[in-house]
Protein backbone atom coordinates (compact mmCIF):
# COMPACT_ATOMS: atom_id res chain seq x y z
CA UNK A 1 0.00 0.00 0.00
CA UNK A 2 1.21 3.19 -1.02
CA UNK A 3 0.36 5.66 1.38
CA UNK A 4 1.26 9.34 1.10
CA UNK A 5 1.28 12.88 3.53
CA UNK A 6 -0.48 16.39 3.06
CA UNK A 7 1.62 19.55 3.97
CA UNK A 8 -0.46 19.10 7.70
CA UNK A 9 1.09 15.83 8.43
CA UNK A 10 -1.77 13.56 8.06
CA UNK A 11 -1.99 10.41 5.73
CA UNK A 12 -3.61 9.97 2.82
CA UNK A 13 -4.80 6.89 1.46
CA UNK A 14 -4.40 6.18 -2.19
CA UNK A 15 -4.81 2.45 -2.59
CA UNK A 16 -6.36 1.36 0.58
CA UNK A 17 -10.39 2.62 0.74
CA UNK A 18 -10.75 1.28 4.63
CA UNK A 19 -8.11 3.98 5.72
CA UNK A 20 -10.23 6.58 3.67
CA UNK A 21 -13.23 5.20 5.69
CA UNK A 22 -11.94 5.74 9.18
CA UNK A 23 -10.17 9.10 8.44
CA UNK A 24 -13.89 10.57 7.57
CA UNK A 25 -15.47 8.85 10.96
CA UNK A 26 -16.96 11.30 13.54
CA UNK A 27 -14.37 13.04 15.58
CA UNK A 28 -16.41 12.53 18.96
CA UNK A 29 -17.47 9.36 20.15
CA UNK A 30 -20.89 10.44 21.69
CA UNK A 31 -21.66 6.69 23.06
CA UNK A 32 -18.36 6.38 24.80
CA UNK A 33 -19.32 10.44 26.41
CA UNK A 34 -22.47 9.59 27.67
CA UNK A 35 -21.31 6.35 28.82
CA UNK A 36 -18.23 8.11 31.13
CA UNK A 37 -20.47 10.88 32.35
CA UNK A 38 -23.30 8.77 33.48
CA UNK A 39 -20.65 6.72 34.99
CA UNK A 40 -18.87 9.20 36.66
CA UNK A 41 -22.57 10.61 38.20
CA UNK A 42 -23.18 7.08 39.53
CA UNK A 43 -20.25 6.95 41.48
CA UNK A 44 -20.47 10.35 42.50
CA UNK A 45 -23.43 9.62 43.99
CA UNK A 46 -21.63 6.72 45.70
CA UNK A 47 -19.20 8.26 47.10
CA UNK A 48 -21.46 11.58 48.66
CA UNK A 49 -23.63 8.82 50.31
CA UNK A 50 -20.61 7.41 51.70
CA UNK A 51 -19.31 10.63 52.84
CA UNK A 52 -22.57 11.67 54.50
CA UNK A 53 -23.09 8.51 56.19
CA UNK A 54 -19.36 8.96 57.26
CA UNK A 55 -19.58 12.85 58.61
CA UNK A 56 -22.85 11.94 60.76
CA UNK A 57 -20.81 9.01 61.95
CA UNK A 58 -17.17 11.02 63.19
CA UNK A 59 -19.77 13.92 64.89
CA UNK A 60 -20.81 13.50 67.97
CA UNK A 61 -24.11 15.23 69.06
CA UNK A 62 -22.58 15.67 72.63
CA UNK A 63 -20.12 17.72 71.45
CA UNK A 64 -20.33 21.18 70.13
CA UNK A 65 -18.33 24.43 69.36
CA UNK A 66 -16.40 26.34 66.43
CA UNK A 67 -13.55 23.47 66.94
CA UNK A 68 -15.99 21.11 65.81
CA UNK A 69 -17.55 22.74 62.90
CA UNK A 70 -14.23 23.66 61.54
CA UNK A 71 -13.04 20.19 61.66
CA UNK A 72 -16.02 19.49 60.13
CA UNK A 73 -16.19 21.66 57.59
CA UNK A 74 -12.44 20.50 56.59
CA UNK A 75 -13.42 17.01 56.42
CA UNK A 76 -16.54 17.77 54.00
CA UNK A 77 -14.17 20.18 51.45
CA UNK A 78 -11.29 17.45 51.15
CA UNK A 79 -14.01 14.74 50.59
CA UNK A 80 -15.90 16.64 47.96
CA UNK A 81 -12.35 18.07 46.11
CA UNK A 82 -11.13 13.58 46.47
CA UNK A 83 -14.94 12.77 45.03
CA UNK A 84 -14.58 15.09 42.34
CA UNK A 85 -10.94 14.05 41.18
CA UNK A 86 -11.94 10.39 41.51
CA UNK A 87 -15.90 10.33 40.14
CA UNK A 88 -14.20 12.58 36.98
CA UNK A 89 -11.70 10.23 36.45
CA UNK A 90 -13.25 7.54 36.01
CA UNK A 91 -15.80 9.29 33.48
CA UNK A 92 -12.61 9.97 31.66
CA UNK A 93 -10.89 6.92 31.47
CA UNK A 94 -14.32 5.06 30.17
CA UNK A 95 -14.52 7.87 27.66
CA UNK A 96 -11.23 7.49 26.42
CA UNK A 97 -11.12 4.23 26.81
CA UNK A 98 -14.55 3.03 24.77
CA UNK A 99 -13.98 5.72 21.76
CA UNK A 100 -13.66 4.42 18.09
CA UNK A 101 -10.02 3.64 17.74
CA UNK A 102 -8.89 6.40 14.94
CA UNK A 103 -6.70 4.95 12.30
CA UNK A 104 -4.04 6.88 10.38
CA UNK A 105 -4.82 10.28 12.78
CA UNK A 106 -1.86 12.32 13.81
CA UNK A 107 -0.89 11.43 17.58
CA UNK A 108 -1.47 15.33 18.38
CA UNK A 109 -4.88 14.79 17.21
CA UNK A 110 -5.50 11.99 18.98
CA UNK A 111 -4.40 13.73 22.14
CA UNK A 112 -6.11 16.55 21.49
CA UNK A 113 -9.36 14.28 20.76
CA UNK A 114 -8.91 12.03 23.97
CA UNK A 115 -8.96 15.28 26.18
CA UNK A 116 -11.75 16.38 24.77
CA UNK A 117 -13.27 13.28 25.16
CA UNK A 118 -12.64 13.65 28.93
CA UNK A 119 -13.65 16.94 29.24
CA UNK A 120 -16.99 16.31 27.32
CA UNK A 121 -17.51 13.05 30.03
CA UNK A 122 -17.29 15.45 32.49
CA UNK A 123 -19.20 18.31 31.69
CA UNK A 124 -22.14 15.42 31.17
CA UNK A 125 -21.98 14.11 34.59
CA UNK A 126 -21.52 17.62 36.41
CA UNK A 127 -24.62 18.89 34.10
CA UNK A 128 -26.66 15.44 35.08
CA UNK A 129 -25.56 15.86 38.63
CA UNK A 130 -26.52 19.53 38.97
CA UNK A 131 -30.23 18.68 37.07
CA UNK A 132 -30.40 16.06 39.95
CA UNK A 133 -28.82 17.83 43.12
CA UNK A 134 -29.07 21.41 43.04
CA UNK A 135 -32.71 21.74 44.14
CA UNK A 136 -31.90 19.53 47.55
CA UNK A 137 -28.26 21.36 48.14
CA UNK A 138 -29.61 24.64 47.74
CA UNK A 139 -32.72 23.61 50.42
CA UNK A 140 -29.85 22.27 52.76
CA UNK A 141 -27.99 25.48 52.58
CA UNK A 142 -30.63 28.19 52.98
CA UNK A 143 -32.09 25.62 55.59
CA UNK A 144 -28.99 25.36 57.60
CA UNK A 145 -28.54 29.28 57.24
CA UNK A 146 -31.79 29.86 58.75
CA UNK A 147 -30.83 27.78 61.61
CA UNK A 148 -27.96 29.17 62.21
CA UNK A 149 -29.61 32.66 62.40
CA UNK A 150 -32.60 31.02 64.65
CA UNK A 151 -29.89 29.66 66.94
CA UNK A 152 -27.92 32.63 67.70
CA UNK A 153 -30.73 35.10 68.31
CA UNK A 154 -32.55 32.15 70.71
CA UNK A 155 -35.94 33.19 69.70
CA UNK A 156 -35.90 36.81 69.51
CA UNK A 157 -36.54 36.76 65.78
CA UNK A 158 -40.57 36.29 66.87
CA UNK A 159 -40.28 38.45 68.74
CA UNK A 160 -38.63 41.53 66.84
CA UNK A 161 -41.52 40.43 64.64
CA UNK A 162 -44.24 41.18 67.15
CA UNK A 163 -42.28 44.44 68.09
CA UNK A 164 -42.29 45.52 64.22
CA UNK A 165 -46.23 44.62 64.22
CA UNK A 166 -47.34 46.44 66.90
CA UNK A 167 -49.22 43.11 68.36
CA UNK A 168 -49.53 43.73 71.77
CA UNK A 169 -51.23 40.00 72.70
CA UNK A 170 -48.55 38.72 71.16
CA UNK A 171 -45.47 40.14 72.38
CA UNK A 172 -46.55 40.25 76.32
CA UNK A 173 -46.75 36.65 75.76
CA UNK A 174 -42.87 36.11 73.84
CA UNK A 175 -39.22 36.92 75.56
CA UNK A 176 -38.10 39.25 75.82
CA UNK A 177 -41.07 42.19 76.29
CA UNK A 178 -43.37 39.76 78.18
CA UNK A 179 -40.58 38.84 80.99
CA UNK A 180 -39.73 42.89 81.34
CA UNK A 181 -43.67 43.83 81.40
CA UNK A 182 -43.59 40.80 84.43
CA UNK A 183 -40.57 42.36 85.99
CA UNK A 184 -42.40 45.87 85.99
CA UNK A 185 -45.09 44.59 88.26
CA UNK A 186 -42.92 42.10 90.26
CA UNK A 187 -44.01 42.67 93.59
CA UNK A 188 -41.14 43.53 96.04
CA UNK A 189 -39.03 41.11 98.08
CA UNK A 190 -40.88 41.09 101.90
CA UNK A 191 -44.23 41.77 101.09
CA UNK A 192 -47.13 40.61 102.77
CA UNK A 193 -49.53 37.80 100.95
CA UNK A 194 -52.59 39.53 101.25
CA UNK A 195 -51.03 42.82 99.66
CA UNK A 196 -49.69 40.25 96.50
CA UNK A 197 -53.51 38.14 96.46
CA UNK A 198 -54.77 42.09 96.34
CA UNK A 199 -52.88 42.40 93.74
CA UNK A 200 -53.90 40.09 90.86
CA UNK A 201 -57.34 41.90 89.83
CA UNK A 202 -59.32 41.41 86.95
CA UNK A 203 -57.41 43.99 85.22
CA UNK A 204 -54.34 42.28 85.37
CA UNK A 205 -54.01 41.57 81.46
CA UNK A 206 -55.44 44.64 80.60
CA UNK A 207 -52.80 46.60 82.41
CA UNK A 208 -49.79 44.46 80.88
CA UNK A 209 -51.57 44.56 77.56
CA UNK A 210 -51.58 48.58 77.93
CA UNK A 211 -47.71 48.67 79.38
CA UNK A 212 -46.55 46.77 76.03
CA UNK A 213 -48.15 48.71 73.84
CA UNK A 214 -46.21 51.98 75.40
CA UNK A 215 -43.02 50.03 75.61
CA UNK A 216 -43.30 49.06 71.59
CA UNK A 217 -44.64 52.44 70.57
CA UNK A 218 -41.32 54.13 71.86
CA UNK A 219 -39.12 50.61 71.66
CA UNK A 220 -40.07 50.55 67.85
CA UNK A 221 -37.73 53.36 66.58
CA UNK A 222 -35.18 53.43 69.97
CA UNK A 223 -36.89 56.81 71.39
CA UNK A 224 -36.84 56.89 75.24
CA UNK A 225 -40.35 57.32 77.26
CA UNK A 226 -42.28 60.27 76.82
CA UNK A 227 -42.15 61.98 80.39
CA UNK A 228 -46.53 61.15 80.42
CA UNK A 229 -45.91 57.47 79.23
CA UNK A 230 -43.31 56.83 82.39
CA UNK A 231 -45.94 59.27 84.81
CA UNK A 232 -48.69 56.91 83.78
CA UNK A 233 -46.61 53.78 84.05
CA UNK A 234 -44.95 54.93 87.35
CA UNK A 235 -48.55 55.25 88.25
CA UNK A 236 -49.77 51.73 87.49
CA UNK A 237 -46.49 50.05 88.94
CA UNK A 238 -47.85 51.75 92.53
CA UNK A 239 -50.65 50.58 92.29
CA UNK A 240 -50.08 47.14 91.85
CA UNK A 241 -46.90 46.69 93.90
CA UNK A 242 -47.33 49.21 96.54
CA UNK A 243 -43.92 50.92 95.56
CA UNK A 244 -43.59 54.93 96.05
CA UNK A 245 -44.08 56.62 93.23
CA UNK A 246 -40.21 57.66 93.10
CA UNK A 247 -39.85 54.05 93.19
CA UNK A 248 -41.99 53.07 90.90
CA UNK A 249 -40.59 55.72 88.37
CA UNK A 250 -36.99 54.28 88.91
CA UNK A 251 -38.40 50.93 88.30
CA UNK A 252 -40.47 51.75 84.98
CA UNK A 253 -36.53 53.79 83.47
CA UNK A 254 -34.85 50.66 85.01
CA UNK A 255 -36.77 48.36 82.95
CA UNK A 256 -37.36 49.82 79.78
CA UNK A 257 -33.54 50.97 79.17
CA UNK A 258 -32.59 47.23 79.86
CA UNK A 259 -35.30 46.55 77.19
CA UNK A 260 -33.73 48.79 74.79
CA UNK A 261 -30.47 47.15 75.61
CA UNK A 262 -31.69 43.41 75.11
CA UNK A 263 -33.46 44.68 71.88
CA UNK A 264 -29.97 45.98 70.18
CA UNK A 265 -28.29 42.58 72.02
CA UNK A 266 -30.58 41.17 69.26
CA UNK A 267 -30.52 42.85 66.77
CA UNK A 268 -26.38 42.52 66.60
CA UNK A 269 -27.15 38.96 66.83
CA UNK A 270 -29.01 38.41 64.15
CA UNK A 271 -26.79 40.72 61.67
CA UNK A 272 -23.25 39.08 62.92
CA UNK A 273 -25.51 34.98 62.01
CA UNK A 274 -26.30 36.35 58.95
CA UNK A 275 -22.68 37.56 58.06
CA UNK A 276 -21.68 34.37 59.36
CA UNK A 277 -24.29 32.67 56.91
CA UNK A 278 -23.10 34.99 54.36
CA UNK A 279 -19.44 33.63 54.47
CA UNK A 280 -20.22 29.80 54.48
CA UNK A 281 -22.17 30.52 51.78
CA UNK A 282 -19.51 32.22 49.41
CA UNK A 283 -16.58 29.49 51.24
CA UNK A 284 -18.62 27.11 50.01
CA UNK A 285 -19.34 28.28 46.57
CA UNK A 286 -14.79 29.03 46.05
CA UNK A 287 -14.32 25.47 47.02
CA UNK A 288 -17.11 23.65 44.91
CA UNK A 289 -15.78 26.04 41.67
CA UNK A 290 -11.84 24.48 43.20
CA UNK A 291 -13.37 21.13 43.38
CA UNK A 292 -15.17 21.50 40.01
CA UNK A 293 -11.96 22.51 38.24
CA UNK A 294 -10.17 19.24 39.98
CA UNK A 295 -12.62 17.42 38.13
CA UNK A 296 -12.55 18.62 34.58
CA UNK A 297 -8.24 17.84 35.07
CA UNK A 298 -8.90 14.62 36.15
CA UNK A 299 -11.44 13.71 33.28
CA UNK A 300 -9.18 15.36 30.89
CA UNK A 301 -5.80 13.37 32.03
CA UNK A 302 -7.60 10.22 32.41
CA UNK A 303 -9.11 10.67 29.11
CA UNK A 304 -5.98 10.79 27.35
CA UNK A 305 -4.81 7.65 29.32
CA UNK A 306 -7.46 5.61 28.57
CA UNK A 307 -7.18 6.71 24.72
CA UNK A 308 -3.73 5.53 24.83
CA UNK A 309 -4.64 2.03 26.00
CA UNK A 310 -7.23 1.93 23.56
CA UNK A 311 -4.85 2.97 20.38
CA UNK A 312 -2.74 -0.21 21.23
Amino acid sequence: MNNTRDPAGYALATKDPTVFVHQHQCAVSWAAVFAGGVAAAAFALILLTLGTGLGLTSISPWSSGPSNAKAFGFAAVVWVCVTSILTSGLGGYLAGRLRSRWLAIDIDEIHFRDTAHGFLSWAVATLFTAAILTTAVSGIVRTGAQTAATTAVAGGSVTMGSMQRGDADAATNTWPLGYFVDSLYRMPAGSSSAASASATTSGNAAQRAETARIFLNSAATGDQLSPEDTAYLSQLVAQRTGLTPEAAQARVATTYTRLLQKITALNAAAKDAADKARKVTIGASLWLFVSLLMGAFSASLMATHGGRVRQL
